[in-house]
């Protein structure tokens, strides 16, 4: 009951009214098996006695009552749950992802313990309260019944009752061991299905077609799907085995019960110990009983279950902030300083590789500074730790002199725009995609952003413009006569990412993290033009796989296994013939002259991976 006061909180938030006519339909089913059982001993007793038939016509017709009564209830139980269910999975479902919006860090969701975690929350987050509280409503409804009918039996064989509770006991243990094998086997099998889920998107999904086709890697994820499907399997195969015999073991005890009641009973009658209805409510109330009983049990058994698995919704929505916060957020004030790293060490986890070790520069405000080094040097953990991603495992990260981790996260980041290289393509209209760079825009600023980032130029020949679906996963109109959105290219969903930057360029910092990676070479001009006309004066921090895209920065820094090991202007940094910099400079430019025929061809590949 300790454990269950969550779910039953939940439900009542959720649904009062609906909750109070569960409780009502449980207290009226609970009692309606008693009134029955009385009724048809009534009935039969008063025709053997020969009654009068008014008290026969009157026991009849109150039975039948009672019977349509007890037929009608559960249609109306089903309909109240059903209404319960839905508002509880609602509700649940915002309280769960608004608990993982308090999560304003990137640590826990790159943790595949936390994701099998938040599986088993969304799954059982919204199913186990209803399920709860359905199953202790029928657990408290089969109490009211056997406790109406122990009071009967009582009267002509105490040891009746006594036995039938005794020999749930078994059962009642053997049910709640199996419930802890459910448990274990839902979560050692949680990576295995999330595994098995991966390839199964894999094998179906657009983007993955060309090279699983090229490759022909259809049959090699196919398998590995199936054989994660039947380690699952196999899992819950043992667990039906064993429920087989646990469910035969219940109810060759429930037999045996019977039985001895039945031998008990049947001499009984025929001596006139006790009369024919005598019998009948022996019988009736026996099958209830040991019927209740055994429900109530395994409600017991499923509940245990069901709360284990709900702890784990428990422990997300409870779960504090991964990144401390502020109790007294200071103003992020507009930047007129600069951005100052100061001896910022950091790695992801306690036992992993030191990412960035004792980095110390400064990004003066209305300058831009561009992060050059070989991939894994530390650029993108940067931009993370300038958005507060992630904290310094130590030093400190100061906007105008402030540490940042004395901002609100949400306002440090509103004060920033940027384009990430990894950007993400919604399932949604190219308007919606472009404004979610900044909620609060207007139509016409969202139209000034598409224009700006050449994204207008294939917007608007669409067949609904900007409100056309940018996607072929959703349609449009009826389902009769579906209206299928389109698809882009990637060059064309860059220009929409970088559309949703321009919403925010007059933020005080402007990441442009490979703005124009996906872009051909003309594209790409147009792009680092209208980039440099706008970040001029602005506070910007640039990563480019072509160094000819960040060369005039006011200031370079050159990464390598964590540390800055060059810093200065293009002109500075190519004064230096054996620096990092001015040789990956060489290296690619030497792929843009004529060369010798029969010269390597492996300089501009070299020069691809060294940009990084």
């Amino acid at each position: 009951m300790r454990a269950a006061l969550p779910c039953l909180g939940l439900v009542w938030r959720a649904g009062r009214g609906l909750t109070l006519a569960l409780v009502g339909f449980a207290c009226v089913g609970g009692a309606a098996p008693i009134v029955v059982a009385w009724l048809t001993k009534h009935v039969l007793d008063s025709v053997v006695s020969a009654s009068s038939t008014s008290s026969v016509v009157f026991g009849a017709a109150a039975l039948a009552g009672t019977g349509i009564v007890a037929g009608v209830l559960p249609y109306l139980q089903q309909y109240v749950q059903q209404l319960l269910e839905r508002r509880v999975s609602r509700f649940s479902q915002g309280r769960l992802y608004g608990a993982t919006e308090r999560l304003v860090g990137l640590a826990r969701f790159e943790d595949p313990v936390f994701a099998d975690k938040l599986r088993l929350a969304r799954q059982y987050g919204g199913a186990t309260p209803i399920i709860v509280v359905t199953s202790l409503f029928s657990t408290g409804r089969a109490l009211i019944t056997a406790f109406g009918f122990i009071a009967i039996l009582l009267r002509m064989a105490p040891w009746l009752p006594a036995m039938v509770v005794v020999s749930a006991l078994p059962a009642l243990v053997l049910e709640l061991r199996q419930a802890r094998r459910q448990v274990r086997t839902a979560w050692t099998m949680g990576p295995v299905e999330r595994r098995e889920f991966f390839y199964r998107e894999l094998l179906s999904d657009a983007q993955a077609a060309k090279e699983i086709r090229l490759f022909g890697l259809g049959g090699y994820f196919r398998e590995r799907m199936q054989d994660e499907r039947q380690r699952s399997d196999t899992a819950k195969n043992r667990l039906d085995r064993i429920e087989v015999r646990l469910r035969s073991t219940m109810a060759v005890l429930s037999g045996l019960t019977g039985a001895v009641a039945l031998i008990w009973a049947a001499p009984a009658a025929a001596a006139g110990q006790i009369t024919v209805g005598d019998v009948s409510i022996v019988v009736s109330s026996l099958a209830v009983m040991q019927a209740g009983i055994l429900n109530a049990v395994r409600d017991t058994g499923k509940c245990h279950a069901q709360l284990r698995l709900f702890g784990h919704y428990q422990e997300v929505v409870e779960m504090s902030p991964d990144l401390p916060m502020p109790e007294d957020p200071t103003p992020v004030p507009t930047l007129r300083q600069g951005i100052t790293f100061h001896d910022v060490w950091f790695r992801y986890g306690p036992d992993r590789p030191w990412v960035l070790r004792g980095v110390s520069f400064t990004i003066p405000a209305g300058q831009s500074v561009g992060l050059v080094g070989r991939n894994g040097a530390g650029k993108t953990t940067i931009v993370k730790l300038l958005l507060r991603m992630y904290d310094p495992t130590r030093g400190q990260i100061l906007w105008d002199g402030i540490d940042v981790r004395e901002f609100s996260p949400d306002a440090l980041r509103a004060s920033i725009g940027a384009v990430f290289q990894d950007f993400m393509c919604y399932d949604l209209t190219a308007r919606e995609n472009i404004r979610l760079g900044d909620l609060a825009s207007s139509d016409q600023r969202i139209e000034l952003a598409a224009s700006e980032s050449g994204a207008a130029g294939f917007i608007e020949p669409l067949p609904r413009g900007y409100e056309t679906l940018l996607s072929r996963i959703f349609s449009l109109g009826e389902p009769e006569a579906p209206e299928l959105g389109t698809t882009l290219s990637g060059g064309q969903w860059q220009r929409i990412a970088l559309a949703r930057a321009y919403l925010r360029i007059n933020r005080d910092l402007l990441i442009l993290d490979e703005p124009s990676s996906g872009l051909d070479a003309e594209a790409e001009f147009e792009v680092h033009q209208g980039l440099r006309r706008e970040r001029t004066g602005r506070t910007c921090v640039l990563i480019s796989h072509r160094l000819g895209a960040i060369r005039d920065a006011d200031l370079l820094l050159v990464l390598s296994a964590g540390v800055i090991v060059e810093a200065g202007t293009h002109e500075e940094l190519m004064e230096m013939p054996e620096g990092c910099y001015s040789r990956l400079f060489r290296m690619q430019a030497s792929g843009y002259v004529d060369r010798p025929a029969g010269a390597g061809m492996g300089v501009s590949g070299d020069a691809g991976m060294g940009a990084r």
